[in-house]
């Protein structure tokens, strides 16, 4: 006899995997970041996410943080995957801004330099154009060979 015979208002019975895996999930991860200011309080962040890992501890490590990223290993243990320094880090990123910003005002310094000697030419060679329409202006004036402006005496003739 099956139990479709026996209770036939009930749907038959059929043994069928359910849809959720229950396997333990071993990939886990435990974040661990402390910082100077208070080292007997570190923040513990745990995830199962491995992109959301890289994230917090890049977080973290921005804020000032020596973090810790430690992957499961199963039954309790853990072993550390990757850290970051996050005050050298700091310091790193510091020292490029100020040389980058020195080097801002370097460059500004030699381009104010560079436009002064500009202006300096410019103005020079106004003048020197300002000087040669002068003297084109000037009616010209009569010369004998030798090159002198005046005679060195006057004839009766010419008085």
């Amino acid at each position: 006899m099956t139990s479709r015979r026996k209770y036939p208002e009930r749907a038959p019975h059929r043994r069928r995997a359910s849809a959720m895996d229950r396997t333990k999930n071993n990939s886990g991860y435990r974040i661990t970041g402390s910082w100077d200011r208070h080292p007997d309080r570190p923040a513990i962040k745990p995830t199962q996410d491995r992109k959301a890992a890289r994230r917090i501890a890049r977080n973290m490590a921005e804020q000032g943080a020596y973090v810790i990223v430690e992957e499961h290993n199963g039954h309790g243990r853990w072993s550390t995957w990757f850290e970051v320094d996050g005050p050298a880090l700091l310091a790193e990123r510091r020292a490029t801004e100020e040389e980058q910003r020195r080097r801002a005002a370097e460059e500004r310094h030699r381009a104010e330099q560079e436009e002064a000697a500009r202006i300096t030419a410019a103005e020079k060679s106004e003048r020197e154009r300002a000087a040669l329409a002068r003297l084109m202006v000037r009616p010209p004036v009569a010369r004998e060979q030798c090159g002198r402006h005046e005679a060195r005496h006057v004839t009766g003739a010419q008085r």
